[in-house]
């Protein structure tokens, strides 16, 4: 298999796969070591396909993805009803941030395309390894979310104002990422 045929593979094992692939599970699959693939991802990137690397594995973004990011205020034990929210809607959280006074934006790589995934990130989070991002805040955060069209970002927005997760922009914040209702 020739290096252009094998970066082809890679590219249709990415948009079939609803989950993130492994560098090594690409090399297992195609025969090839971990280097390889990491060598290829570099010049899948260069000719502009928009692949994320996560804790995971690689992730390629759709392109004909709608995209919005919405802010929100909660508890930290409302994160899992928060996150269910978005992919029982059809949403898919690429991200979540915060604006810091201090230290600016701050933001992680999620990737969470189901329940099962919100049920593996919340237990990374209760297991005191880490805290959620949105501590440093007081609660406030964002999330860039992805779906299919407008109207599931619609839905997903009206379900964020309906159980009360939407928050009100602030001065220092530059702009109002959401769709006005």
């Amino acid at each position: 298999m020739s290096g252009e045929e094998r970066r082809e593979k890679i590219i249709s094992t990415l948009k079939n796969s609803e989950t993130p692939v492994s560098g090594s599970g690409l090399a297992k699959i195609l025969g090839v070591s971990r280097q390889v693939i990491v060598q290829d991802i570099a010049l899948l990137r260069a000719k502009n396909y928009d692949i994320d690397s996560t804790n995971k594995g690689y992730v390629l973004r759709n392109q004909n993805q709608c995209e919005r990011i919405f802010k929100i205020y909660n508890r930290p034990e409302e994160e899992e009803k928060e996150l269910q929210l978005y992919v029982d809607q059809g949403g898919f959280v690429k991200d979540v941030f915060v604006y810091h006074k201090v230290y600016g934006v701050v933001k992680a790589e999620l990737h969470i395309a189901s329940r099962a995934d919100v049920a593996s990130y919340m237990e990374e989070i209760k297991s005191g390894k880490s805290t959620l991002l949105s501590n440093l805040t007081s609660g406030y955060h964002y999330h860039t979310i992805l779906a299919k069209n407008e109207a599931i970002l619609d839905q997903i927005q009206e379900k964020l104002s309906q159980n009360g997760f939407l928050a009100q922009l602030l001065d220092y914040e530059p702009v109002n990422f959401w769709k006005e209702e």
